[in-house]
């Protein structure tokens, strides 16, 4: 399916007192049936360019077509064809399993025997069905999260929204949410999912874009990024012993090195050309008197680029 499922061009959005945007001129484009990964640390624009793609906020700035949809022009329609399941899980504690299920859907546009049917699916496919007529303050924060998960499909959207799913739940349901969202995928649900648990993104995304700053500062498939294809230029070279002074310094002097961090006896580096800087910085090594025990060039893992390309320094 090439068709974009969701189309965002130059899309901004402030915060009032705010000295920057929350989102700065984003252009995304996702295509039908695919499942995305957004990331981003804290503060980076991630919760409020999910808001803008769910229609609770409107953009300052810019073009954004859901489901081939302007939702600037068609908000209710669009909205039946996303789903939404937010990071703070959003039901009504007084209410049983089933009214919680019976309540959203006929907010999202169902009825009668219809809604009926997709309430009983709801609860089966959550494993849920035991507890259909328990109030929802008395359930564990596993059986909350899929209940909320079921919430976000009930209505069978063409989209479906995902902003941390998992956060402090236990491993079995876990284990569950990526079980639905694979199938749901499978199926033809196209998915944009975020989250700070790299590990998930990576097994469960094929394709990425990781926002900071309220930009976009990478994007491609899962293994591009991973092979430096965003630009990272990853360089990490172990030695044998301690830099000696001013190595470090003069490090960061040499041409094409970008940045340079020092963990012990572990060297990063930063390059825009790393198989350019190379010689340099392994020429400046061998005349310090530093033996270099091992080198490898990109990012073994999604967190490794993440922390390159953000920074390693704590975010508020």
């Amino acid at each position: 399916m090439n068709e974009a499922a969701v189309d965002i061009t130059g899309l901004v959005k402030s915060y009032p007192g705010s000295e920057s945007p929350a989102v700065a001129g984003i252009d995304l484009r996702v295509k039908a049936g695919a499942f995305f990964g957004l990331l981003g640390p804290n503060g980076a624009g991630k919760t409020t360019l999910i808001s803008m793609m769910c229609g609770l906020l409107r953009p300052d700035a810019g073009s954004l077509r859901m489901a081939g949809m302007d939702i600037a022009a068609r908000p209710n329609e669009v909205k039946q064809r996303i789903g939404v399941v937010p990071q703070d899980i959003a039901l009504y504690p007084t209410l049983t399993a089933r009214e919680n299920l019976a309540y959203f859907g006929g907010m999202l546009g169902l009825s009668g025997a219809r809604l009926r049917e997709r309430v009983n699916w709801a609860l089966e496919t959550a494993r849920l069905a035991q507890y259909a007529g328990v109030r929802v303050e008395v359930l564990s924060g596993g059986l909350k999260r899929r209940l909320s998960l079921v919430i976000g499909f009930i209505h069978e959207p063409e989209i479906l929204l995902l902003d941390e799913p998992t956060v402090g739940i236990d491993p079995h349901s876990r284990l569950f949410i990526y079980e639905s969202l694979r199938a749901m995928n499978a199926a033809g649900m196209t998915i944009i999912y975020t989250s700070h648990y790299m590990e998930e993104v990576e097994g469960l995304c094929r394709e990425i874009a990781i926002i900071d700053q309220g930009r976009i500062i990478a994007r491609g498939s899962l293994d591009d990024i991973l092979a430096g294809g965003a630009g990272t230029g990853a360089v990490e070279i172990r030695s044998g012993e301690a830099l000696p002074d001013g190595t470090l310094e003069r490090i960061t002097r040499l041409p094409g090195v970008r940045d340079v961090e020092r963990s012990g006896k572990l060297l990063r580096l930063a390059s825009d050309s790393p198989m350019d800087a190379l010689p340099g910085v392994l020429a400046l090594l061998r005349r310090d008197g530093v033996k270099v025990l091992s080198l490898s060039h990109g990012a073994a893992n999604l967190e490794e680029v993440f922390l390159t390309l953000t920074g390693r320094g704590l975010r508020e």
